[in-house]
């Protein structure tokens, strides 16, 4: 791994992608057959504001320093990464789950999480999206349901990360290419996919 991505200057604007390759096949009685391959993945794209030399700089070397798309990395995405819930304790699975599982025993839960929050586990560096709005019962016990199912095992007391979740990407192009505009300005685009 190749470090983290800078967070300054901010992206103007964020493409944000879920990735889930289905193959079907449609018999002549008009069946329909399907099966998922290849897992999931969360791709993004992120354009920047004009930026002088200055702001610019540092990216451009970050990115020059993964060489094309060999290097894998870590990016906050902060119009994403932070829980839309109440959360606000140390939450951590309550039990041990296999891979394959979508629902997930949390404990700690101390108030909600929204359908659309990302997690992450400590062990995992897969990202998962909760589906459905949950809250913690008395005992600040509570069961998420995650998508994609989780691909690997998770031992119980596994911390979970729902603010400033870390992507783990790569970049998705060989040639990553910049302009200039008028008074200096620096125009740039990059694509991620997450690195699995």
């Amino acid at each position: 791994m190749s470090g983290t991505y800078p967070s300054s200057p901010s992206f103007a604007s964020l493409g944000f992608v879920s990735e889930q390759k289905t193959k079907k096949s449609v018999t002549d009685s008009g069946k329909i057959f399907t099966a998922q391959i290849d897992g999931q993945r969360w791709k993004f794209s992120a354009t920047y504001p004009p930026m002088t030399r200055s702001n610019f700089a540092p990216i451009y070397a970050f990115i020059m320093k993964q060489r094309s798309q060999k290097e894998t990395f870590q990016i906050v995405l902060p119009e994403l990464s932070n829980a839309k819930g109440t959360v606000s304790s140390v939450v951590a699975t309550a039990s041990a789950h296999t891979a394959g599982d979508t629902t997930i025993a949390l404990k700690n839960v101390n108030a909600t999480f929204k359908a659309g929050d990302l997690i992450k586990f400590t062990s995992h560096t897969k990202v998962y999206m909760i589906v459905e709005d949950v809250t913690g019962d008395g005992s600040d016990l509570a069961t998420v349901t995650i998508e994609p199912p989780i691909k690997q095992n998770l031992l119980a007391d596994d911390t979970v990360i729902y603010n400033s979740v870390p992507f783990t990407v790569r970049l998705t192009n060989d040639m990553q290419e910049f302009s200039t505009r008028e008074l200096d300005l620096y125009k740039f685009e990059v694509d991620f996919i997450e690195a699995l």
